[in-house]
């Protein structure tokens, strides 16, 4: 049986790696980003982000979270990325999402033999033991022109383009605080991670690069 853990940076390159392994090696794949952001997504639907409880709140929507509502693209905005990041600090939260996210692993595991999750303290907290950790980072710019090419805006002018990518790189900056700050699970590479910076490297070159790895050491 084999634990791949991909932690990394927003729009640094983890996501589309992880999907590129799970088809490679036919192990489940699961983003763990998308459990925050869908419980972020279902505060501001129900407009409950400016609730007194919202740790509690947000423990109420995590614990009847359904894995197959996670394709939803609204999961995909700036402010629920924001969102998601605010109330990724909340302990209790961090337990129910956590447990969710180990019992896809083991479910996974008996099933496929395998699996594949990538966030931010996958190899750190959620699987300590994997045999492969990855941290996947790249520049901020590199980061933020990404974001704004999944977009895909044709018809901005120059200058409104200059403005969207630095309103990005500003959130990105902030996010990246967030993550790397608070006091339960930071966003930090695991000590026996391979960190790989993707800001001169395409998504197959990086598959390339972490497939060798994991052939190497099989």
């Amino acid at each position: 049986m084999i634990e791949i853990a991909i932690d990394g940076t927003a729009a640094s390159g983890k996501g589309t790696l992880g999907k590129k392994l799970s088809d490679k090696y036919s192990f489940p794949y699961l983003d763990t980003g998308l459990l925050y952001r869908k419980v972020a997504h279902e505060l501001i639907k129900d407009n409950k982000i400016n609730t007194t409880k919202l740790e509690q709140t947000s423990c109420d929507f995590a614990m009847i979270l359904n894995f197959k509502e996670l394709k939803n693209t609204n999961l995909r905005t700036e402010d629920v990325a924001k969102l998601a990041s605010k109330i990724a600090t909340f302990p209790n939260l961090r337990k129910i999402l956590n447990n969710k996210q180990k019992e896809f692993n083991n479910s996974s595991k008996k099933k496929f033999g395998g699996c594949i999750l990538d966030g931010r303290d996958i190899g750190t907290t959620i699987l300590p033991n994997a045999d492969f950790k990855f941290y996947i980072t790249a520049s901020l710019e590199i980061r933020a022109k990404r974001r704004l090419l999944e977009k895909n805006i044709s018809f901005l002018h120059e200058n409104d383009e200059k403005c969207m990518l630095q309103a990005l790189m500003n959130n990105m900056r902030e996010r990246d605080r967030l993550d790397s700050n608070r006091k339960i699970s930071p966003l930090i590479p695991a000590k026996d991670a391979y960190v790989i910076d993707t800001t001169s490297i395409n998504p197959e070159e990086l598959l390339l690069k972490v497939a060798d790895i994991i052939e190497r050491k099989k």
